[in-house]
């Protein structure tokens, strides 16, 4: 598999941040959906032995969390707390997050390095006072260009995301110079194409600066729940340019160098599409104001839908992820929605389609093959892991297929965040095995008591058993407790080391688990699903 190795203590760390997410309410799907892909992708490179870095957490501010907080009675501070610490820190944990780190834009830490940023950028003549006056969605914290809005029956004009009117506000800003990054941006989208992604974003951001940029609104003065502006305390900070420098702000922005200089830029900025301008023009654009790197890439998520329509609060179409963990459990869920949907497109969640694919290829294609395989190593030998002595030619394309599904997945998902891709190409390699076994029917080998018929036997379980050392480490990024699972029912050493510290590139390696070895039939991995309960 190609890896880097272990990075040397002072290089740079594979950085991932997710969007922060605003506390207006309590997550659901689509917010989960995003995680899950930035855990997975950190826990793969974090398996090649890097040194990884993953960043989500909470934007607090802004008239979306002012107003909602007054509909619930209580403050701006107390309403972000509750959600905070009562539903979204709580289903990180339950959903296997192994960030590192979850930052708040409440936090000191990043409240007065933002004031710094945007001071630094006024000194430097980068920002300018005017006034604004335009339609403004206050779901999306945006003012829309007149294009972009659509209409409804009666001719009011609506946010074409949220499909709820907007406001239109006129007020005093202060202003970021923009415009004048337009011929910068293209030219740095020019010479590293791979910068947004997919192709489809990518173009529709070209497209969007091509027609030229406005300069940018900074401050709002209307409210005032949001960073001051540190030279004019009757405004505050755009909660949007508030929002981007978590990214600089987490890892040290002016106050930790070392540490800032050992992670920053991110390396991928996942985020969804509906917020894709904000990272691929404004977020660089105020990078190259300051003098600072540019992310190595933003990947934009497409929707989850329901009914034809994104999953949201506001559309009545949020699921919590809760309703999903309790019946399929939370390996499964962290599966599905890799698999079910390309990374990059929008793609329609159903019930029936997950209890589909769950049954098919979890429960029958490999937790199946698990049992069968612990099964008869328990009959056959007593549950010791036999040598592979004889192998042959039906071996070889065991250990073939092996290889291709290394580096396939590693490719796909380490390198090209195709997670849908990665995670094919392991289960086609766990179909393999499958069929490994139904063609050497291990049974009917048991049957003879020889000498060659005990070896031809050993080496068909051996076979198989390593093959599942293989995909549990490969699958722990995506499933990490059922691979734990796995990995201890299989008898591994402890010289191997931990599964999660287990370096994925050692998966194509053939022969690591040790003869001899105790194999269990634990619990079933992905057991028979009942029938749902309304």
């Amino acid at each position: 598999m190609a890896a880097t190795g272990t990075e040397k203590q002072g290089s740079k760390a594979y950085y991932v941040t997710t969007p922060i997410y605003y506390v207006n309410d309590a997550p659901h799907l689509g917010h989960a959906y995003t995680t899950v892909a930035g855990d997975v992708l950190t826990r793969w490179h974090r398996q090649r032995g890097e040194k990884v870095w993953f960043l989500t957490g909470t934007d607090e501010h802004g008239q979306k969390i002012m107003r909602t907080a007054e509909a619930n009675d209580v403050t701006p501070q107390a309403w972000c707390d509750k959600l905070v610490e009562e539903a979204w820190k709580p289903l990180w944990e339950h959903l296997n997050i192994a960030n590192d780190d979850f930052i708040r834009t409440t936090q000191k830490r990043h409240t007065d390095r933002v004031q710094e940023f945007v001071q630094d950028l006024f000194d430097k003549d980068e920002i300018y006072k005017g006034g604004y006056e335009g339609p403004y969605c206050v779901g999306c914290e945006e003012y829309k260009l007149p294009g972009d809005l659509i209409e409804a029956e009666d001719g009011t004009k609506l946010c074409p995301i949220h499909k709820k009117p907007v406001e239109i506000l006129k007020e005093e800003n202060y202003f970021f110079k923009l415009s004048e990054y337009g011929p910068k941006l293209l030219e740095f989208y020019e010479a590293n194409p791979g910068f947004i992604q997919p192709e489809s974003a990518r173009n529709e951001v070209v497209n969007f600066v091509k027609q030229g940029l406005q300069d940018l609104s900074i401050s709002r003065s209307t409210f005032d729940w949001g960073i001051p502006i540190p030279w004019d305390d009757k405004h505050v900070i755009y909660v949007w340019v508030d929002a981007l420098l978590n990214y600089a702000t987490a890892v040290g922005y002016n106050e930790n160098p070392a540490k800032f200089e050992e992670t920053f830029p991110a390396n991928v900025h996942l985020v969804g599409k509906d917020i894709l301008r904000f990272h691929a023009v404004i977020w660089p654009a105020m990078l190259m104001a300051q003098g600072l790197p540019v992310p190595g890439r933003v990947a934009a998520n497409g929707w989850l839908m329901v009914g034809g329509e994104k999953m949201s609060k506001s559309n009545l179409t949020g699921i919590k992820p809760q309703d999903l963990t309790s019946h399929f459990g939370v390996d499964a869920y962290r599966w599905y929605f890799l698999r079910a949907i390309a990374f990059g497109s929008d793609g329609s969640f159903s019930w029936e389609d997950f209890s589909a694919r769950y049954t098919s290829e979890l429960a029958n294609d490999y937790g199946n093959l698990a049992s069968r395989v612990a099964a008869m190593v328990g009959k056959y030998f007593g549950g010791e892991l036999p040598a592979s002595t004889a192998d042959g030619d039906a071996e070889k394309a065991v250990h073939e297929g092996l290889a291709k599904a290394v580096a396939t997945a590693d490719a796909k998902i380490g390198e090209e965040l195709d997670f849908q891709g990665g995670i094919l190409a392991i289960f086609d390699f766990v179909k393999q095995v499958n069929g490994y076994i139904t063609e050497q029917e291990p049974w009917k080998v048991a049957k003879d008591e020889s000498e060659e018929g005990r070896a031809r036997l050993a080496t068909i379980l051996y076979t198989a058993a390593e093959s599942l050392r293989a995909v549990a480490v490969l699958l722990n990024p995506i499933m990490p407790e059922t691979s734990q699972a796995l990995w201890d029912s299989l008898g591994a050493e402890a010289s191997l080391g931990a599964l999660a510290a287990q370096p994925v590139q050692s998966s194509g390696t053939w022969g690591q688990l040790a003869p001899g070895a105790t194999v269990t039939k634990g619990a079933v991995l992905f057991p028979r699903l009942e029938e749902k309960k309304d």
